[in-house]
């Protein structure tokens, strides 16, 4: 830390929404210099205290002094003009807007009140050459990948100058070299006097990057420590509020009990599916009770698979049959009325309906099976949506909050409840655990235990590759956009295997079986 006094400090922050009380008596201090993980479980209330320190929420009780002064701000662009700029786990960007634009949206370099284009594109490649991004900063935001959107995000909170920058989960949509990027200019932004506040949940990233972490649980302040000084069991410990031995590792914990019969007709049968510009055509067969992962790069051509194979996007090859049906998945709703769920990585803009309730977002797949003029009656909504928020642990358990009032994680588990209650044969999960916390996480990994042993199969999609690992009875390798292997989970396969796999060229790796 390159100051004695805090840039930042708030004290005594509580808020309250209906029904839920999200922060209570917390204090938070933040240095200049410094790199400060904001740490906890999903509904914790991290999000929370963003949100009310950037103006996004009111404060109820508490204050907030930024550089010796109290501030209390009216939203996010009075807190940016003010020096605390933040970034979303959410990137929240104009798709339809160039990436020049999207950085200097509301700040463009004019001259007699005419935007100076050139010098817009001009500084944004210079920006985005900081962060080692080389993109066409003409084009449209919307056709690059989320990985790509999320370091224009973060260019954009770089270049408005800030005293803090907040850093909302900002590598949960980058692969390891664009993580090492980021980490050097967040180390760079720190030996210039930055002060940045950085919410993960990747524990080997906070001890990679913090120089201190403050743990929330339940909306109240555990502590704040040291990084050096806080043993990672002590940091998930002090997370969860009970000793770690209730979260062994999985595959040392719970064992399969259902063998795969692959001599058995499969479930899904894909045979030379592909799209042309999305994924190379493949065959893939899956069967009941078995988990599939799918493992790859960023980028690699994972989700387009899933897609393909659910009918969100139209095939341009081969087909999809379901159970040997003479129907092939064409659409959504073939697969849907076939027993095929789909829990996408976008939450936010092809998974939850914020303005509905937990209830409402739970029953949506299950009511759109049914049809509209059959609804299901409230006595049965209530049962369903009640076995669902106590076996998932959503917090908090309100099924008629709108869901937008719960912490991202959370959301992630109303949708995995959306697709439950309809008691799919085949459950397709891109990045399920995706920004939640080692609790819910272990949750989640034991529920597609679970689901194999009853007889569901699974389609798991993870850039973690020992979560794809630890679940998976075969692993897909997807490599530029083509499935260049198929690996039976054996005594044999790890880590390195599935690494050398995806380096080694196609023409040169293992066949695909």
């Amino acid at each position: 830390m390159t100051g004695s006094r805090p840039v930042l400090t708030m004290t005594g922050i509580s808020k309250t929404f209906p029904g839920v009380r999200a922060l209570h008596d917390v204090d938070f201090r933040l240095f200049p210099g410094e790199v400060h993980a904001l740490m906890g479980e999903n509904g914790a209330g991290k999000s929370t205290l963003i949100k009310v320190l950037t103006g996004v929420h009111a404060i109820d009780e508490g204050t907030v002094v930024l550089d010796g002064e109290r501030v209390s701000f009216s939203g996010p662009m009075q807190a940016s003009a003010c020096g605390v700029s933040t970034v979303y786990q959410e990137v929240n960007l104009c798709a339809n807007l160039s990436v020049a634009e999207n950085i200097f949206i509301g700040r463009e370099p004019r001259r007699f009140g005419a935007i100076r284009w050139g010098e817009m594109r001009r500084r944004a490649r210079e920006l985005l050459a900081r962060l080692d991004l080389d993109v066409d900063v003409g084009s449209p935001l919307g056709t690059y990948s989320l990985a790509v959107q999320q370091m224009v995000a973060i260019a954009r909170a770089i270049d408005v100058r800030a005293r803090v920058l907040i850093l909302d989960e900002p590598t949960s949509s980058l692969d390891a070299g664009e993580v090492a990027q980021l980490f050097r200019i967040m180390r760079q932004l720190r030996d210039e006097g930055i002060a940045i506040l950085f919410v993960t949940h990747f524990l080997d990233q906070v001890y990679d990057i913090a120089d201190r972490i403050t743990v929330l649980r339940n909306g109240a302040l555990v502590g704040e420590y040291r990084t050096g000084e806080l043993p990672q069991l002590s940091l998930v410990e002090k997370m969860i509020g009970k000793e770690l031995d209730v979260l062994e590792r999985l595959d040392e914990q719970q064992q399969r009990t259902t063998a795969v019969r692959r001599d058995a007709a499969p479930l899904v049968d894909a045979s030379a599916l592909g799209r042309t510009g999305a994924v190379a055509p493949f065959s893939l067969r899956i069967h009941a009770g078995e988990v599939v992962g799918l493992a790859g790069l960023l980028g690699s051509g994972r989700t387009e698979v899933a897609r393909l194979l659910f009918g969100a996007d139209r095939a341009d090859h081969g087909t999809v049959l379901i159970d040997g049906g003479g129907t092939q998945v064409r659409h959504p709703g073939q697969a849907i009325a076939r027993g095929v769920g789909f829990c996408s990585e976008n939450r936010r803009a092809e998974g939850v309906i914020p303005e509905l309730s937990v209830r409402e977002n739970m029953i949506l797949a299950m009511q759109a099976a049914r049809g509209w003029l059959r609804p299901i009656p409230r006595r049965r909504q209530d049962e369903l949506v009640d076995r669902y928020v106590r076996a998932l642990s959503i917090r908090p358990a309100n099924p008629d909050l709108p869901v937008r009032n719960l912490s991202g994680g959370n959301q992630q588990k109303v949708l995995l409840a959306r697709w439950l209650i309809t008691e799919p044969r085949l459950l397709i999960l891109d990045e399920p655990t995706r920004g939640i916390d080692i609790g819910a996480k272990t949750e989640i990994q034991r529920l597609v235990v679970q689901l194999s042993d009853d007889g569901m199969a699974v389609l798991f999609i993870s850039a973690e590759l020992e979560e794809v690992l630890r679940l998976s009875h075969r692993v897909a390798v997807m490599r530029d956009r083509t499935m260049v292997a198929q690996l039976d989970n054996d005594d044999t396969l790890d880590a390195d295997r599935v690494m050398r796999t995806i380096a080694r060229a196609t023409s040169g790796g293992e066949a695909v079986r």
